[in-house]
Parts: C-alpha cells; structure tokens; sequence
C-alpha cells in the first residue's frame, strides 16, 4: 500500500523554507514521482533557453514572471515574450526553446513531467546581438536542480562559449541590471 504525504502548505513552506532558493536557478524540488514538482523564486540570473521534450506548467503563485520563447514560424526562429502573472497557469508545449525571467519577490511552481530514458535537455545561448545560437549543452535530465546549475555555471566560467561565432559579441553569462528592469517593466 503506498503510504500518502500530507499537503503541502505553500505560504508556510515559503516562510520556512525560502532560504532553499538560491541563483542562478533559484528552484527547489518538492516531490519527484511521478512529477517533478518545483517551488521557484526571484531573482534568477539566467540568459540560457532550456529546451525539454515533455510539456511544463507554470503556476504563478506571487508576483509576475516572464517567458522568454524562441518560437517557429515560415522556418525562422522568433523570439516572444510572455508575461505570466500573479494567479496565472501556462502550459508551455515541449520543445520550445524558453527562457523564465523570475523577478525579486516572486515565486511559482513548475511541473514537469519525468523524462524518457532516451530524452535529452538541452540548455540553449543565443547571441543578444544578432541572435545567432552561440552555445549548446545537451544532458539527460536526472536531477534538474543540480545539472542546469553545473551548465549555466560552465557557461559562465567560458569566454571562448559565449563567444558568437556570426558577430564576435561576446555575451552575458547574467543579465544585466539593466536588463532585469526593462523586462520586469514590459507589458502587462
């Protein structure tokens, strides 16, 4: 017989648990069977496009967040901002390259599903330039927590990666304080 956790009560885990969410990712995993279920919190220091096969669902449970998509369409790639705000659910298809900008003082909850044995995350930098993809790294996803932070902190550590190989910009391995505000102040 299997033995049943209690509810979770999420104002009270914030309250004592918020120290658990740290950049650059600032999640932290809940429950892993048979979802992966992860509270995440703001700010993150991101610029990479995670690409996973299976769908995710986005809960914003304070504040506003934004998606940043990279979207086909006629062949080419697009990049689509959207904002999901506080109270709001999306359900992101798989394989859409997408960027989640979390600002200071938010949290949501992202569900994921488990990945099959032969998928594989990718985590995706284009060029803030001219767009081009500048670096990719490719993992079965086992523990996302622990290996997108090993990727992001990678790219960070690697000039020659975040170089583009069309423009020669080198690239931001966080984004700017600048940058935070102009995305935090987009449409509503």
């Amino acid at each position: 017989m299997t033995t049943l956790s209690s509810p979770l009560n999420l104002p009270k885990w914030l309250e004592e648990n918020s120290h658990l969410l740290k950049p650059p990712i600032n999640n932290h995993l809940i429950y892993n069977d048979p979802l992966t279920v992860q509270i995440v919190g703001g700010p993150n220091a991101r610029t990479d496009y995670h690409i996973n096969e299976t769908p995710e669902f986005f809960y914003q449970y304070k504040g506003r967040m934004l998606l940043k998509t990279v979207q086909e369409k006629d062949g080419n790639s697009e990049f689509k901002d959207i904002y999901i705000n506080e109270g709001d659910l999306f359900l992101l298809p798989g394989n859409i390259p997408h960027n989640p900008v979390r600002f200071g003082n938010t949290v949501g909850v992202v569900l994921e599903l488990p990945r099959p044995e032969a998928s594989l995350d990718r985590l995706r930098w284009y060029c803030r330039k001219c767009g081009e993809k500048v670096h990719e790294k490719s993992f079965h996803c086992t523990d996302l927590g622990t290996q997108l932070k090993e990727a992001v902190g990678q790219y960070q550590e690697d000039e020659k990666a975040r170089t583009c190989g069309k423009c020669g910009e080198v690239n931001d391995s966080k984004p700017t304080k600048e940058m935070m505000e102009k995305m935090r102040t987009g449409p509503s």
